[in-house]
């Protein structure tokens, strides 16, 4: 059985940076932690814009500029990077809140195997929830799994919210 540990978008700007929260800088030790004790195979995802991003349909909803590729709030998080780097892990950029290359990374790295997923990162309620829904319906049998202690949301309501909808979609909260 294989294990795939998706990391989703510990990135500086959503941690201490410009959509930074408390919350995020508080559970960073335990992504860290979980990264670095994790039995299987690492995935990081890393919110990707370019410099037009206020231009875009989400830069118009969210007018904060984030993860602009190449700047240092695109990077990941310097501690999440150490532990993803000291495992080996494959990034896959994302324009977007979930990744639709995703899916098909982990068929292809699982074969024939069977496998389940795991998920931890920010933002609960944005990105980790997107993901884990296309997760949840692209493997439908997988058991797929969230993090909560590895997890922050927008806010602690949002992400409590988050929670339960997961939850409510059968994805397993740990």
């Amino acid at each position: 059985m294989k294990h795939f540990l998706i990391a989703v978008d510990l990135q500086k700007d959503f941690v201490d940076g410009s959509l930074g929260t408390p919350e995020a800088v508080a559970m960073k030790p335990h992504a860290v932690a979980k990264i670095l004790g994790f039995d299987g195979e690492l995935f990081a995802t890393l919110d990707t814009h370019s410099a037009d991003y206020l231009h875009t349909a989400e830069g118009k909803q969210l007018p904060v500029e984030h993860c602009i590729k190449g700047t240092p709030g695109w990077e990941l998080d310097a501690d999440v990077r150490a532990a993803l780097d000291e495992r080996g892990f494959t990034p896959v950029e994302k324009p977007t809140f979930g990744s639709l290359i995703l899916p098909q990374l982990l068929r292809d790295r699982a074969g024939e195997e069977n496998f389940d997923v795991e998920l931890i990162g920010l933002c609960t309620d944005i990105c980790v929830i997107s993901n884990a829904l296309l997760l949840k319906a692209s493997f439908p049998e997988k058991t797929i799994t969230v993090d909560p202690a590895c997890c922050a949301g927008v806010t602690p309501e949002a992400h409590r919210a988050a929670l339960t909808v997961m939850r409510s979609c059968q994805i397993q909260i740990r």
